[in-house]
């Protein structure tokens, strides 16, 4: 990762245009072209540097559903159940704890009867217990990471 590589990061995470064009907004600012800042992206995420390069949506707000879920994994079979809990689309934020409760995870589905649907497929998969922690109040933090 360069320079323009850390500063286009901490660019996008202030958020990014909704134009026609929003990278071609993004590479003026830098004074680079819209190309480069398409393929920077795109190298960022194949070489693993992001985990990904997307919008993110309030499901809740388009009719879905959103929960933490924790997991209580034998420590010898951690990665195979990642892999089988990775494996479902609604998951995002899969996280390994110390604790207990040693895998955490997001769950996010287009409507609300999913998520009941996704955690007892999981648990049925995994022969593990799932612990659904919807969320009961919303706090924005504004997190970022300057580089």
């Amino acid at each position: 990762m360069d320079e323009m590589d850390r500063e286009l990061i901490n660019r996008l995470q202030d958020g990014i245009a909704v134009t026609d064009r929003p990278f071609a907004e993004v590479a003026q600012a830098l004074e680079l072209t819209e190309e480069s800042v398409v393929e920077r992206l795109r190298r960022l995420v194949d070489d693993g540097k992001l985990s990904r390069f997307g919008p993110l949506y309030n499901a809740e707000r388009l009719g879905g559903a959103v929960t933490l879920v924790a997991m209580a994994v034998p420590e010898e079979r951690y990665e195979q159940v990642a892999e089988q809990v990775n494996a479902h689309p609604e998951v995002s934020h899969n996280y390994a704890r110390e604790h207990e409760l040693n895998m955490w995870f997001v769950l996010s589905t287009e409507r609300p009867e999913q998520i009941e649907q996704t955690l007892a497929a999981i648990e049925s998969e995994t022969g593990l217990p799932v612990y659904n922690m919807p969320r009961e109040k919303e706090y924005y933090i504004g997190l970022r990471f300057q580089l």
